[in-house]
């Protein structure tokens, strides 16, 4: 059986790791890749095209929105930042497992155009860690802390449309569960139209004396 890729959308409060988790998970497994955003802003030191981001410039992304192009997007300081959608069905085609990183809005519109989307949502395993996490950065102060943990309340709200959660307390053990969680995936049903068809053409075939 031809094995396809699944999207996969990985949501979380400010704090979690989701960023190390799927960084670990690339690493360890070879069967995902990370979507590589488009941007509008300008690459830094460092960065290359294709990697990090795919860079262009404002009418070029203004140009792939309106033909449909990107499975998502939204603007930030001035510069817009969105999910290609060619670059995603590649992957996928290919058979690769590909992990996006995307809030709760966002995840919700990509499975709507994605019904087979696995979304996955890492939780800490209590506030106080979570707290703990965000002020052991040493980048933030209080206030952004404060609202970094006001914006997770009201993220709280929609976890329930996700199809499974992730505590992230131990790295190694968290990205062992996810990686079962998305083989587990790859064998339900609605992800596996093609060869259920298949065996049903099959089975008709031989119901009526056919080889």
């Amino acid at each position: 059986m031809r094995r396809e890729g699944i999207l996969i959308v990985v949501s979380g409060f400010s704090g979690t790791g989701k960023g190390t988790l799927m960084k670990r998970l690339v690493k360890t497994y070879d069967s995902y890749a990370l979507s590589v955003s488009m941007t509008t802003r300008k690459a830094r030191p460092g960065e290359r095209d294709g990697r990090e981001y795919f860079f262009v410039s404002h009418e070029e992304f203004e140009k792939e929105l309106a033909r449909g192009g990107l499975i998502e997007y939204a603007r930030y300081c001035d510069h817009y930042y969105g999910t290609p959608r060619d670059y995603v069905e590649r992957q996928l085609a290919c058979g690769k497992d590909i992990i996006l990183e995307i809030e709760i809005q966002g995840a919700l519109k990509i499975k709507e155009q994605y019904p087979t989307a696995l979304l996955l949502f890492v939780m800490p395993p209590d506030i106080k860690e979570l707290r703990r996490r965000l002020s052991g950065r040493g980048t933030e102060t209080e206030e952004v802390i404060k609202a970094r943990l006001s914006r997770a309340k009201e993220e709280a709200e929609g976890i329930e449309n996700y199809d499974y959660l992730v505590i992230n307390d131990d790295l190694d053990l968290c990205v062992e569960q996810m990686h079962m969680l998305i083989r587990g995936a790859h064998c339900a049903p609605k992800r596996n139209q093609n060869f259920i068809q298949n065996i049903r053409a099959q089975l008709d075939a031989l119901a009526k004396g056919e080889d």
